[in-house]
């Protein structure tokens, strides 16, 4: 086995290749990316130091590539790979959601919070969100409809239900982000659900829930029988 950097970059390969990233401390992600942009250098000080600079892995992956560069070792081709980490995430999870609705994948509360998750947990702003299904409750469309601030969004349902016409939806599933990690709704979420709820039944579009995302949690007025 080699020694030094180079024996320690086959290890993590060697790692990665058997079990992914199962075990692998924060750091070791970072270390074993950079080993593919910079070569014959200890990267392991490296990632240790975007840790301790920027918080966390998930914060290192968030900061602007400039940023990034100012730290010692991180070049413009470094920053772009880690910079380019998350987006790539959000095509792949967009593209199979894509992948799964050509293959005619009925929708279930299950698969939409995944769905939802990859394009809401990351973010620092509300966003509302709509699934627009068909009467098989197969996938029409997803369609982000109104952002807001980092605690509230003044959804109008004019667009919701724009958004929702315009696909020819006969169901649809709401849903919108908590960013500051309380899944619970507040009493203006439910509200609006009623609101929404009633508007749409008015016009024969079937509301199957409303998923609020929070981080890895989430709240479904369905599951909590809050939408009978």
């Amino acid at each position: 086995m080699p020694i030094g950097p180079e024996g320690h970059r086959k290890r993590l390969r060697e790692r990665f290749q058997q079990s992914a990233l199962d075990g692998f401390h924060d750091h070791e992600v970072l270390e074993l990316l950079l080993t593919f942009v910079i070569p014959r250098r200890d990267v392991k000080p490296i990632a240790k130091e975007l840790l301790d600079r920027f918080g966390s892995l998930a914060e290192v992956f968030d900061t602007p590539q400039i940023s990034l560069q100012q730290v010692d070792g991180i070049k413009q081709q470094a920053a772009t790979l880690i910079a380019a980490i998350p987006r790539l995430f959000d095509r792949y999870q967009t593209d199979r959601w894509n992948r799964d609705h050509r293959r005619n994948k009925v929708v279930t509360t299950d698969n939409a919070v995944d769905r939802l998750r990859s394009a809401l947990e990351t973010e620092r702003s509300e966003v509302f969100y709509i699934l627009a299904l068909n009467s098989k409750n197969e996938l029409l469309a997803t369609e982000p409809v109104q952002k807001g601030s980092v605690n509230r969004t003044a959804v109008f349902p004019r667009l919701v239900v724009e958004a929702i016409v315009k696909h020819h939806a006969t169901a649809v599933i709401l849903a919108h982000n908590h960013p500051g990690g309380d899944p619970n709704p507040s009493g203006a979420d439910r509200q609006l659900t009623r609101k929404l709820k009633k508007i749409l039944n008015d016009l024969d579009i079937h509301v199957h829930d409303h998923i609020i995302i929070a981080g890895p949690q989430y709240f479904s007025f369905a599951e909590h029988g809050e939408l009978e």
